[in-house]
């Protein structure tokens, strides 16, 4: 029966059930309706619409359920599907619609997501590769004409041409290290337990805070989306710890843990509140990193207890 016949059916009965009331019951009305009688009226009223109510509130029940469900849905959280009850229900038959909806959002959501990040990666691994290549040797090209300069120009000015040489020097520096940021080459060469190493150790030397890394040695292999979604999620941690948190102390730990490899990220800072998780710098990145991978992420914190950032990827 579809939800119109339903509530038709449930009116017609209520009126009916209360036809009879009246039509067995000593109850009448005079000419001029006394106040007894509007008593009487008012709670015969009352209890035909409470009837109604009850009995209504079983007919719509499964569709505000539906509604508080469609509500909860987060593309960052997938998975969460509507219940659905009898089979030839028309809220089911609904439900079913909703869920499958759900499905074909998720597995393209998916699809374009892995191709953006993919084509991004490419990207950044072109970008890095004309920083090293074309400006990281121009500016090396710099520092050497300047010792050649260096040697002629007249001693007072030696000292000039040698602050300069040490700017470019400084700039190679930097463009190394921007590129290797975008494209880490320790991640294709020397795989996920050395470049996370490279990246603790760089990062502490730049930001100044005291890092320490426990990573186990005998991890299992993850695949390529899953070593690049872990380096990027510790990466993003990390640059915002610097950033944000106010730290002293931070903590790299990769480990395996009930079927799953786990990263986590921890420091002392001022901890991260929960109102601004969906704002946070990197935050959404970070979880469709994860979800692609078909892992979950999961970041709390406190001003007591700074912020953990922890990342589960799943052994296949």
């Amino acid at each position: 029966m579809s939800l119109f016949r339903r509530v038709v059916t449930v009116n017609a009965a209520v009126l009916v059930m209360a036809a009879l009331v009246l039509a067995l019951s000593p109850a009448t009305v005079s000419p001029t309706v006394t106040a007894q009688e509007w008593v009487v009226l008012g709670v015969g009223i009352g209890l035909v619409i409470a009837v109604n109510v009850m009995l209504l509130r079983r007919v719509f029940g499964p569709l505000e359920r539906l509604e508080a469900t469609m509500e909860r849905i987060d593309p960052l959280d997938p998975g969460r599907r509507i219940a659905v009850g009898e089979p030839d229900d028309e809220i089911a038959r609904l439900g079913k619609a909703f869920n499958a909806m759900l499905d074909r959002l998720e597995h393209e959501r998916a699809d374009s997501g892995r191709r953006a990040l993919r084509a991004q990666e490419a990207e950044r691994a072109r970008l890095a590769r004309e920083l090293h290549d074309e400006l990281g040797q121009l500016l090396t090209g710099v520092v050497l004409q300047l010792e050649g300069l260096g040697a002629t120009v007249a001693a007072e000015r030696r000292s000039d041409v040698s602050g300069i040489q040490d700017t470019v020097r400084e700039g190679v520096q930097t463009v190394r290290e921007i590129a290797q940021g975008l494209r880490p080459p320790a991640l294709d060469e020397f795989g996920l337990r050395a470049s996370l190493v490279a990246l603790a150790v760089g990062f502490g030397e730049r930001s100044g805070l005291r890092v320490r890394q426990r990573i186990e040695p005998d991890l299992p292999a993850l695949g390529r989306e899953g070593e690049l979604a872990v380096y990027r999620v510790a990466q993003e941690a990390m640059t915002n710890v610097a950033r944000h948190a106010g730290a002293e102390n931070v903590e790299l730990a990769l480990e395996r843990r009930d079927g799953a490899v786990v990263l986590t990220v921890h420091d002392d800072g001022c901890g991260i509140e929960a109102r601004n998780l969906r704002n946070a710098t990197g935050v959404a990145g970070m979880r469709e990193r994860a979800l692609l991978v078909g892992g979950s992420l999961g970041i709390s914190g406190s001003p007591a207890k700074g912020t953990d950032v922890q990342l589960r990827v799943p052994i296949t």
